[in-house]
């Protein structure tokens, strides 16, 4: 966050998640200013074997600390830490967090002023259930063909929803003078992220899901090029340079007009067309072909 405003200044954010939403919010946290603590259990965070450069990224200026919950010596350093905190983090399952004794009526009733913001995979008693990134994209029709995702969205997603959950939980502190609980569940980060497809608009006869020629990825000579000339102007640009006569939206939604599209990207290279994109102010990114 390339920004000098910092909302979280003075709060401190605990967190006991693992993998990568709780670990990408505790990030978002840290860019906002807040002291971020988390406790890691002796065996470490998965994420630093699966790639150990993210987990460095993840946790930059977040202290980390180790305690294994299970043992009174570790529940005397989370409770050390609990008293500090203004935000608790978590990613467990319900059961799990009973387990700990971390249910929300229990905690709140011991620290009035903690916060508590919960990761789960889906809402509701739905939180028990196994699942995953892709299993919560894949429930909302996010997952197509064979190939997976090119990024964890439902992951990514949870953790913005988190961190902003986290402000939200500063802001009620600030109003009402106590704390108060969260549930994020990261199948309803998948539906929030799903809904221009469910409006119909990244359908392939949505206008951004290839019925609009010119918002799509065509093949040029050397590569690939995705294009973004979805407004009258820019794709009045688009089919001028291209030696198309367009009127309209109408013309972008033709067939013929896909096809001569696509013959003339046929025929340029990657050079040309990103020449192009700064002449005419066309919204275009040539790619390498994979």
């Amino acid at each position: 966050m390339s920004t000098s405003i910092k909302p979280l200044k003075g709060i401190n954010v605990l967190s006991l998640s693992l993998n990568l939403p709780g670990p990408a919010a505790l990030l978002r946290c840290t860019q906002m200013g807040a002291r971020c603590v988390k406790l890691e259990p002796p065996s470490g965070d998965p994420m630093a074997a699966y790639k150990d450069t993210a987990y460095k990224v993840l946790h930059q200026g977040v202290r980390t600390l180790q305690a294994d919950l299970k043992t009174p010596a570790g529940q005397k350093r989370l409770h050390t830490e609990l008293r500090k905190a203004n935000v608790l983090l978590t990613s467990f399952r319900p059961s799990a967090l009973k387990k700990l004794g971390l249910q929300w009526p229990a905690l709140h009733r011991q620290y009035p002023h903690l916060s508590m913001v919960s990761i789960v995979g889906e809402p509701g008693v739905g939180a028990e259930h196994p699942g995953h990134d892709l299993t919560y994209l894949a429930g909302n029709d996010l997952v197509t063909g064979l190939d997976l995702p090119a990024t964890l969205f439902a992951d990514m997603g949870g953790a913005l929803m988190s961190s902003e959950a986290v402000l939200t939980a500063v802001l009620h502190h600030q109003a009402k003078g106590k704390g108060c609980f969260q549930e994020i569940a990261l199948s309803e980060a998948a539906a929030w992220l799903a809904l221009p497809r469910a409006w119909g608009l990244t359908k392939t006869s949505g206008a951004v899901g290839g019925a609009h020629a010119g918002y799509r990825v065509y093949r040029c000579k050397d590569g690939r090029v995705a294009v973004a000339a979805l407004e009258p102007h820019f794709a009045s640009a688009l089919c001028a340079v291209a030696g198309i006569a367009a009127q309209g939206v109408k013309t972008m939604m033709l067939p013929s007009t896909h096809q001569a599209l696509a013959t003339w990207f046929g025929g340029q290279s990657r050079k040309v067309l990103d020449q192009l994109a700064k002449q005419h102010d066309i919204p275009m990114h040539t790619l390498a072909l994979v």
